[in-house]
């Protein structure tokens, strides 16, 4: 498996990736930034559970990130290699599609609060597999480790912590701005 990934500075080749019984993994890759890479995995759950959980604040951006959802949603239906993963993507597409549709039919607000369930389901998620990943296991082919090589003033374990303390500060930051500064008055 081989593929070009270029977002402005971060161009890198996939070269292969494996996927762990333990629900961990490894994404090998050559070029890039390794100081953008290997967090991403971990902050990026957590940075788009921010952004859901903001999303949901408001009526119209709920319907912008239901709709981003759903598309991000039928683009991995397309590239999934089994009918599990394929089979997951239509249910959530048509679980979103009918709230979507009864939201719009009734004055309930059931999008509003699955994008909230699923924004703070995301960066907690993120949070508990940083700890159990990188803190509680230690396992030492992880991403924190490999940082670590990187950047030697920590230890894979710190770099854990360090990124725990980050994602815990996106979910605790979204919330408070979602509740006290964006939500409506009521």
């Amino acid at each position: 498996m081989q593929s070009l990934v270029c977002l402005h500075v971060i161009c890198l080749q996939v070269e292969g990736i494996k996927v762990q019984a333990d629900e961990g993994g490894v994404t090998q890759t050559r070029g890039g930034i390794s100081w953008i890479i290997l967090p991403a995995g971990y902050l990026g759950s957590s940075f788009w559970g921010m952004i859901l959980i903001l999303a949901s604040t408001k009526h119209l951006t709920t319907q912008i990130a239901a709709g981003c959802f759903i598309v991000a949603l039928i683009i991995v239906f397309f590239l999934a290699k089994n009918w599990t993963l394929r089979g997951l993507c239509i249910g959530f597409i048509v679980l979103f599609a009918a709230i979507w549709y009864l939201q719009e039919a009734t004055p309930v607000h059931m999008l509003r609060e699955v994008i909230l369930f699923t924004g703070v389901m995301n960066s907690l998620f993120s949070v508990y597999d940083i700890y159990d990943d990188l803190i509680s296991r230690r396992i030492n082919t992880s991403d924190a480790e490999r940082f670590a090589d990187e950047c030697p003033c920590c230890t894979g374990c710190g770099w854990g912590v360090i990124w725990a303390f980050i994602s815990f500060t996106y979910l605790c930051g979204s919330v408070y701005l979602a509740l006290v500064i964006l939500s409506p008055r009521l």
